[in-house]
Parts: structure tokens; C-alpha cells; sequence
């Protein structure tokens, strides 16, 4: 029995002949590799055939459809990466490689499409809107931090929104009390847990 008769119920059957030509036999038109790359990417699976032996191929088919596109310029995989991927082959860790980064692309693919939802959430309906507010957020705790390291700093970028500044006195100057450490040491803990809490936004 062929594998060709074990293929996916749903998958597009792709047969392939001596002369190196492919031809799709769900629409009964002779492909090329860049058709099959956009069969990829828009999500249609197949399975590739050999027409003369029915030997299941897809894999050496997909592997040719990288090395073209690695051809055009598209340098998506690394050379140190080709190099460690190769010394995988006949390594004893080589029958862990292929699930190890069958995970790591689904996990990729998972944050992909999570960025891209947050990117879409950002720069639609109000685009500067939303840009506005993360510029106010990063405005604050810079605000925050420099009430808290230099009160007159802060007070000269948003005049008016403090009291003024004491009046000049003719006693020298008190040595903080451990009170007022203190008060400082935990003004700078609720402003440290301030500043987390705005980055994670």
C-alpha cells in the first residue's frame, strides 16, 4: 500500500513527478514551489507525493521551499543556528530537537499573535488617544520620582501644584531625625512598588 492512500482526509494532495513539476490534484493545475510557500501561508495543509512511487515527500518538499527562500534574502534562520541544527544530526539528543522546537515555534507563534492583538488595541479608534495616556503614565512617575528625590525640582515643572517654597530661615539647618529617615525610607519603597506597577501597564 502507497502512502499516497494514508493521506489526511482534509489535506490537498500534491504529486510530484520525475520532471521536478508539481501538480495539485484538487485543482487539477500544474504549482510551483512559491504556490505551495503561499499554500503554507495561508493555512492550507497538503501532503506531497511522489507520482511514480507514492513515497510521502512533503518534508524534503518543505525543506526546498526554505532553502529558496533563503535564496531571495530572506535570511530568517541564523548560521549559528544552521550549524547547531546540523550538529544535532546523529547526536544522541536528536530525537529531542524535533519536539523541542516544534514548542518553541507554537509558543512564538502564540506571542506573535498576542502582540499583534495588543498593537491593533493600541493604534485603533484613537490611536493618539492611547499614545496620550501612556505618555501621561511615563510623566507621572517621573513626576513622582523627582517629588520624592527633589521636592523643589519637581515643584519648578508644575508650578502652582505645590505649596511654595518655605521661606529662607536664619536657624542652621536640623540633621534629619530617624522619624524622617524612616518616612523617607518608606516613601521610596510605596514609590519603588509606584514606578513596577506603571511599567508592567
Amino acid at each position: 500500500m502507497s502512502d499516497e492512500k494514508s493521506a489526511p482526509k482534509d489535506a490537498v494532495v500534491i504529486k510530484k513527478y520525475a520532471n521536478r513539476r508539481l501538480y495539485n490534484t484538487a485543482t487539477s493545475t500544474y504549482v510551483t514551489l512559491d504556490d505551495l510557500s503561499a499554500m503554507v501561508k495561508s493555512g492550507t495543509d497538503f501532503v506531497v507525493y511522489d507520482a511514480k512511487t507514492g513515497e510521502e515527500i512533503t518534508r524534503s518538499v518543505l525543506t526546498q521551499i526554505i532553502f529558496e527562500e533563503e535564496n531571495k534574502g530572506t535570511n530568517l534562520l541564523p548560521i549559528n543556528f544552521l550549524r547547531q541544527l546540523i550538529r544535532y544530526y546523529g547526536d544522541s539528543m536528536q530525537t529531542l530537537v524535533p519536539g523541542y522546537l516544534e514548542f518553541s515555534l507554537e509558543n512564538l507563534t502564540k506571542e506573535h499573535d498576542k502582540i499583534r492583538e495588543q498593537m491593533l488595541d493600541a493604534f485603533t479608534g484613537e490611536p493618539f488617544k492611547n499614545m496620550e495616556e501612556h505618555a501621561k503614565r511615563n510623566m507621572a512617575m517621573f513626576s513622582d520620582a523627582m517629588k520624592l528625590f527633589n521636592p523643589f525640582a519637581a515643584m519648578a515643572m508644575n508650578p502652582g501644584a505645590g505649596a511654595a517654597p518655605p521661606k529662607q530661615s536664619s536657624a542652621p539647618a536640623q540633621a534629619p531625625s530617624k522619624d524622617d529617615l524612616q518616612a523617607m525610607k518608606d516613601q521610596l519603597t510605596a514609590m519603588q512598588e509606584k514606578i513596577n506597577t506603571l511599567s508592567k501597564n
